[in-house]
């Protein structure tokens, strides 16, 4: 779906699907209907039912889904949120509305900088500390 081709839903046109049987969720002022995936989705559909007809943004992005489930996430984008809604969420909890496009970049940095680290340690210790421990 095109940025200009997108449907515009209001929160409340979402919050009327909140059922098995049509399942709506927000994330990033972005409206998808999640209804055929309920039962594919890998935590349980009680997870999507939970939000439903609801923003879902903070919930989708503290279980940290990874790219793939990201650009699944295409095939059910059915449209958007008016802008003065969309902001309006987006203030309430920004660090989390933050978090759509940068989580790809972070998500590599956050097993890079620890093994940076535990390896700079292994070199100090291999040529500073366990040389001076047999000297003595």
């Amino acid at each position: 779906m095109s940025e200009e081709t997108k449907k515009i839903f209001t929160t409340e046109e979402v919050a009327q699907h909140k059922e098995k049987s049509s399942t709506w969720i927000i994330i990033h002022g972005n409206v998808y209907d999640v209804t055929k995936f309920l039962e594919e989705h890998p935590g349980g559909e009680e997870v999507l039912l939970e939000q439903a007809g609801k923003d879902a943004t903070e919930s989708f992005e503290d279980v940290g889904h990874s790219t793939d489930a990201r650009e699944l996430m295409k095939d059910y984008l059915i449209g958007q949120l008016p802008e003065g809604e969309a902001q309006v969420m987006a203030e309430k909890n920004p660090n989390n509305w933050a978090k759509g496009e940068d989580q790809k970049s972070s998500s590599w940095t956050s097993w890079f900088l620890p093994m940076g680290l535990a390896f700079l340690a292994s070199m100090l210790y291999r040529f500073y500390i366990a040389p001076q421990s047999q000297a003595r």
